[in-house]
């Protein structure tokens, strides 16, 4: 379980496909610091786990193939900045939100919009989750725990097919320490929405 909260911007040092995965070795110096063979660290919002400790500073991760095509995983490379985080301790601060690092879907960051102290970030909606997000809600965009400031739906499908869209309002902080902070238009990012609604929708089936 994470927060949503990055602790460090990491670099992916090295990638290799297996017959059905791909091998990733990520350098994060804090993340790495107390992490060891099996330990859980939220890479972009996905939940991986720690294969090997290098040198103290980096980690590698195996990637199945369903994970590798449900998110963009995938299209990392060497020289890739991502976003980490440790799996959140029991008596930590909940900073942001209840994040499994199970991505639902992925979106297309479709305009940016810059102002004094914030920028607007509009993100494409997938159909398949869409019923899910609310304005003033949660939602973990590439493993940063956001607020929804606006929801929409466009008038014409979108070329990725979901006419959907919602944005986020960006501080400072985020733009600055978080990948999302440089994602241009066009950068597939990985979506998790909050468990809680999904939750409540399988009781309402149920009841």
């Amino acid at each position: 379980m994470f927060t949503g909260i990055v602790e460090e911007l990491g670099e992916v040092v090295a990638t290799e496909q297996l017959a059905d995965a791909a091998r990733l070795t990520i350098r994060g110096k804090l993340v790495t610091s107390d992490a060891g063979h099996g330990d859980s660290i939220a890479v972009n919002g996905v939940c991986l786990t720690v294969v090997d400790v290098i040198d103290g500073d980096s980690f590698t991760v195996d990637v199945m193939a369903e994970t590798l095509d449900r998110s963009s995983i995938g299209a990392l490379v060497p020289g890739s900045r991502v976003n980490l985080e440790r799996a959140a301790a029991i008596n930590s601060r909940l900073g942001g939100h209840l994040v499994q690092g199970h991505v639902d879907g992925t979106g297309t960051v479709l305009a940016r919009t810059p102002s004094e102290n914030w920028e607007v970030v509009r993100i494409s909606l997938p159909d398949a989750i869409a019923r899910y997000v609310v304005q003033k809600g949660s939602i973990t965009v590439d493993g940063v725990s956001l607020t929804v400031s606006n929801l929409g739906i466009d008038d014409e499908s979108a070329a990725d097919g979901n006419r959907d869209w919602f944005e986020v309002s960006l501080i400072p902080t985020t733009l600055a320490l978080t990948v999302l902070g440089t994602a241009p238009v066009g950068t597939t990012v990985n979506l998790e929405v909050d468990v809680i609604a999904k939750y409540v929708e399988r009781l309402a089936q149920r009841g």
